[in-house]
C-alpha cells in the first residue's frame, strides 16, 4: 500500500487510465466493490460504535482507497471516491504510441494544462497530472525531454511536480524505475 491510502497492482497489470477516467462518480462507484467497517483510533466513543470508515476497491483496475476520517460514512464515501478518480491518474498510465512523442501531438492533448499554473484544487489539474506523469513515463522519467515534450521549461515542469506531495512522491517513483536519482524538492 503507498503512503496515500491506495493499493494498486503492478504497473504491468493494469489497463490504461482512460478507460475510467471519463466516467462520472456514479458510473466509477458502480465499479466498484464497498466495504464499510469500524475505524480504529481517535475520535470518542461515537467513532467506535459506528462503521463509518469506507474502502473502495476499483475491480477493474484493482485499485484501492479508504477513507475514515469523519465519524459520517456518507462523507467517508465521497472521500474515498475522489481518492480514487485522483488514483486514476496518480498510478494507472496510458502509454503514448512513438507518433505522438512530439511536442505537437502533446499539446493538441485536451489533457494537456497549457500553463502550468494549476492548482491541486483546479478541476483540471489531475486530468493535467496524468499527461504529465504518462509524458515522464514515455520519455524514461527524464524531466527535461518530458519539458520540451510538454512545451514547458523544466523549472516549470518542477514546480508542477510539487504541487502535490502525491504526485512528486509519483515522478519520483517513476525516476527511480528508469534508474535516475529522485528530483530534489525546492520546497
Amino acid at each position: 500500500m503507498s503512503s496515500d491510502g491506495t493499493r494498486h497492482p503492478k504497473p504491468d497489470t493494469r489497463p490504461p487510465r482512460s478507460t475510467w477516467a471519463a466516467l462520472t462518480e456514479p458510473q466509477l462507484l458502480a465499479q466498484c466493490e464497498v466495504d464499510t467497517y469500524r475505524a480504529s483510533g481517535p475520535g470518542g466513543q461515537k467513532r467506535n460504535k459506528t462503521s463509518s470508515a469506507v474502502r473502495l476497491r476499483h475491480t477493474p483496475s484493482g485499485l484501492l482507497v479508504i477513507a475514515e476520517e469523519s465519524r459520517s460514512q456518507h462523507e467517508n464515501k465521497a472521500k474515498a471516491l475522489r481518492r480514487l478518480w485522483r488514483a486514476l491518474f496518480l498510478h494507472l498510465r496510458d502509454p503514448l504510441p512513438p507518433d505522438a512523442l512530439t511536442s505537437e501531438a502533446v499539446a493538441a492533448r485536451p489533457d494537456h494544462p497549457g500553463a502550468f499554473d494549476l492548482s491541486p484544487k483546479n478541476p483540471r489539474f489531475w486530468p493535467a497530472v496524468g499527461l504529465v506523469l504518462d509524458v515522464l513515463a514515455a520519455v524514461e522519467a527524464r524531466v527535461s525531454d518530458a519539458a520540451a515534450l510538454l512545451g514547458t521549461s523544466t523549472g516549470h515542469l518542477i514546480d508542477f511536480l510539487q504541487a502535490d506531495p502525491k504526485v512528486w512522491q509519483e515522478a519520483n517513483r517513476l525516476r527511480a524505475a528508469a534508474g535516475h536519482r529522485p528530483l530534489k524538492s525546492d520546497q
